[in-house]
């Protein structure tokens, strides 16, 4: 099972929130955490990987904040995952890293890294314009009024 890491899952959603919400200028990390309910520590060291790995602008100030630091659609989901998290794996082992005690009569290993090669072709193929082409904002969503079905009970008193 392909799993993101927590600091994965909040990268992908700053990023797609800051591409959504680019016509705006810098949004603040505390806006961030308050929109998708992360903890804010967490999530600011996140966003300074992002900087560190210059997907992110750092703006100073009041009116401060991150944004993107180059198009949505030139910054790839693959981009995002390999900056907070290293290079994707499916197995302990690599073609660098050959200690696997199983290395030289390992037959998975290679269909593996054949699977694990088109999982990053698919990541490396959605950037983030595209997460965000649907995006919904989290406050407009949470302002929208759902349909509910309330049923009215008349009840009845029996004491006469």
């Amino acid at each position: 099972m392909l799993r993101l890491s927590k600091k994965a899952d909040y990268a992908l959603l700053a990023m797609r929130h800051l591409a959504a919400n680019a016509d705006r200028g810098a949004v603040s990390a505390r806006e961030l955490a308050e929109a998708y309910d992360l903890p804010p520590e967490r999530l600011a060291k996140v966003l300074q990987k992002l900087v560190r790995g210059q997907l992110l602008t750092s703006i100073q100030g009041i009116r401060g904040g991150y944004g993107l630091a180059r198009p949505a659609a030139a910054i790839s989901v693959a981009d995002v995952i390999n900056t907070v998290d290293g290079p994707l794996t499916v197995t302990a082992c690599s073609e660098s890293n050959r200690s696997c005690d199983q290395y030289a009569k390992c037959d998975i290993r290679d269909p593996l890294w054949q699977i694990k090669d088109r999982i990053v072709t698919a990541l490396e193929g959605t950037s983030i314009a595209g997460l965000a082409a649907d995006f919904v904002p989290v406050a407009a969503a949470a302002g929208r009024a759902r349909p509910v079905t309330i049923t009215v009970g008349r009840r009845h008193d029996h004491r006469h």
